[in-house]
């Protein structure tokens, strides 16, 4: 089936820019037990460094994408050196403030970010100067991107680092007694997650040619939650399946607009009281229950 439709191509991007965003943060809380309410913070990052980057300077855009990644990777090693010691709400509240901080950079500091009007005059996603600049161009850019996350985040998953982070979570001190350095593991994921959700927001950027603060504070780290939760914590895919329902829900009910937040909410409660494991932890479930 061909989607001929710019805006049903421009609500697949989307969904495939939150579906990326919300599997790291997956590895985060769902695999390693790393409860991070400041992960807007790093996909804001990288939007600006991208974008700063290539209207200001002219940079080409994939040029810019390896400096929003190891920026965003240095940054989460500096800010989760201390704040990674902690846990549960302690974590929350020191990552959300991480969170705020960056989105009161992103307000104030206009001379770069253009401040709460935003940042305007962003060009096309380029590839050593071949330009994408139609949506049917960029949704094919999207999706050979989104494959390749995808599957690097599977290859994590059945990788030996898998079981170090569920380990982890379980028990850290456990871990520690089997040799594991918890505080660099986690600090190493955290880092990693923070470089790939900066890469996530580069891309945002050459898509919407236009960024502004809005977008990247605590609302949408919260919006991670909630799609990786619904999805399934502890599942690739569950960030996926997650990001896919949440995004169709303003979809299906724009007719409804002013109970969108009604039935979003309703939504939610009914995957947490039913479905605990997620959509993708329940259909597992019941699947193995099947073949017992």
């Amino acid at each position: 089936m061909k989607i001929d439709s710019p805006y049903y191509l421009g609500v697949a991007i989307m969904i495939m820019i939150h579906s990326l965003n919300a599997s790291g943060f997956n590895l985060l809380l769902g695999y390693t037990g790393i409860i991070s309410l400041g992960q807007a913070a790093f996909f804001g990052l990288g939007a600006y460094i991208s974008g700063v980057l290539s209207s200001a300077y002219g940079w080409d855009a994939i040029l810019t994408l390896p400096v929003a990644a190891v920026s965003a990777f240095f940054l989460a090693l500096l800010v989760g050196w201390p704040v990674l010691r902690l846990h549960g709400h302690y974590l929350a509240m020191a990552t959300l403030g991480f969170g705020m901080i960056m989105y009161i950079f992103m307000n104030e500091m206009s001379f770069i970010t253009g401040g709460p009007s935003g940042l305007m005059g962003i060009g096309d996603f380029t590839l050593f100067g071949k330009a994408f600049p139609f949506e049917d161009e960029f949704f094919i850019v999207m999706s050979v991107y989104f494959i390749l996350a995808l599957t690097i985040l599977e290859l994590i998953d059945k990788s030996f680092l898998h079981y170090k982070m569920k380990f982890i979570k379980s028990s850290e001190t456990a871990s520690a007694s089997y040799g594991i350095n918890v505080v660099s593991t986690k600090l190493f994921v955290f880092a990693s997650v923070a470089a790939f959700t900066a890469l996530n927001g580069s891309m945002y950027a050459f898509y919407t040619h236009f960024i502004s603060p809005v977008s990247f504070g605590l609302k949408y780290s919260i919006e991670l939650v909630a799609m990786a939760t619904v999805g399934g914590l502890g599942y690739v895919t569950g960030g996926v399946v997650g990001a896919v329902l949440l995004g169709l829900i303003p979809e299906l009910f724009a007719g409804l607009e002013e109970f969108e937040m009604i039935i979003y909410g309703t939504f939610l409660a009914v995957v947490v009281m039913f479905a605990p494991g997620g959509v993708v932890g329940t259909v597992i479930k019941l699947w193995r229950r099947k073949d017992a």
